[in-house]
């Protein structure tokens, strides 16, 4: 939108023979069209089957290599001892049961891409005028605000309206008198939303509403695959039938995140994504970078180490050592939350509470002791 100042063009000046004193801006015309795909060598609806599951593999296999080579030793919570040990699924056995759930979740992705309305573009910068036009209004009740604290609104506006007019046309409650445009298909002088408007609304339109999407979709999922967690470890028949599957892994890694029965892993997992990425009224690509999000928080979650310098593992508390209690025996009745946040766990009092350093250093110190009692074993039979 052009910008302009009837003190500082006489010609538009002439054009301006109507007053804005109430009039709002017009909002832009525009047409939609197909939404491009994000990259030229495939479309989205490829795209966001399969990246969730790229991530996953990538983040695994970065945590595999630092595993493999034991780069931060001093970082792991668990020995390579332990995993060896104390783990009763085998790598292979890990591996199959992830794929399948994969496969599983690539087909419900489908589904719902197919169900998706085509996401179309053109539009933004109606959206951004529709807020900017939210703005205007609402600084229609500044000088009853201002009043309930003792201040003249309208005093106020006048002693700035020369040295800061746009913040004089706030006070005024919206008041712009200066600010108008040519509208070309019309041809008349138009009242215009000043430039700080219109940031603000391109910032909530792009920035804010996203936020407040993906902060949804994760309360959300976060509320499911709490609830469903926890009824696994209270119902003895699904804990047995179905999660049990998941606890043979005693000392996590990451791309065991997804070794679970398929029917735990289609109503914990890939349901609960579905459901809330319905729930948050997100765009199809907003409901991919959400799935590959949500994947790299999982992995992340199974990592087996509390590496400083991992992003994922400082946005929330809930993080790979706070899950790994969850996997012990002695806190597999505690921190049910995941993956995000620890909100359900803090409100119905199931996290864990005491100092863990003693308990690892005891399974620590087993592990230990029992290679060493096999190393001597078979130092016998030779």
């Amino acid at each position: 939108m052009v910008f302009t100042d009837t003190t500082t063009d006489p010609t538009m000046a002439m054009m301006a023979n109507t007053t804005f004193t109430s009039a709002l801006p017009p909002l832009p015309a525009y047409e939609t069209r197909p939404l491009p795909d994000l990259l030229p060598w495939i479309s989205d609806f490829w795209l966001s089957l399969i990246l969730p599951h790229i991530a996953y593999w990538v983040v695994s296999l970065f945590f595999h290599i630092i595993d493999v080579y034991d780069l931060f030793p001093q970082y792991r919570l668990h020995t390579p001892e332990e995993i060896s040990q104390r783990n009763l699924a085998s790598r292979y056995e890990v591996a199959r049961d992830v794929l399948l759930e994969q496969a599983i979740q690539i087909g419900t992705s489908a589904v719902l891409n197919l169900l998706d309305d085509q996401q179309l573009t053109g539009h933004e910068n109606y959206e951004v005028g529709v807020w900017a036009t939210r703005i205007r209004l609402a600084q229609r009740g500044l000088p009853t605000l201002l009043g309930l604290v003792g201040l003249n609104a309208g005093a106020l506006s006048k002693n700035i309206a020369g040295s800061y007019p746009l913040l004089a046309g706030a006070l005024a409650g919206g008041f712009y008198p200066s600010l108008f445009e040519l509208d070309d298909t019309a041809g008349t002088v138009v009242p215009a939303f000043a430039s700080w408007e219109i940031l603000l609304a391109k910032f909530i339109y792009w920035i804010v509403i996203p936020c407040i999407k993906f902060w949804f979709a994760a309360f959300v999922l976060d509320s499911w695959q709490y609830l469903w967690h926890r009824a696994m470890h209270m119902n003895k028949w699904m804990y047995t039938k179905w999660h049990a599957r998941h606890h043979r892994l005693y000392v996590p890694y990451a791309y065991g995140a997804l070794y679970n029965h398929p029917v735990e892993g289609f109503v914990l997992d890939t349901l609960g994504a579905a459901i809330a990425y319905k729930c948050s009224f997100m765009t199809s690509r907003e409901g991919m970078f959400f799935f590959v999000g949500s994947m790299m928080k999982t992995v992340d979650d199974h990592c087996g180490y509390a590496l400083p310098f991992d992003p994922l593992q400082h946005i929330t508390s809930n993080n790979a050592a706070y899950h790994d209690i969850h996997h012990q025996s002695w806190g597999i009745k505690t921190n049910f939350s995941q993956p995000f946040f620890t909100t359900w766990d803090r409100i119905l009092g199931t996290m864990w509470k005491g100092d863990t350093t003693l308990k690892y250093e005891r399974t620590r110190a087993a592990a230990a002791s029992k290679k060493k009692g096999v190393k001597g074993e078979e130092t016998q039979d030779e």
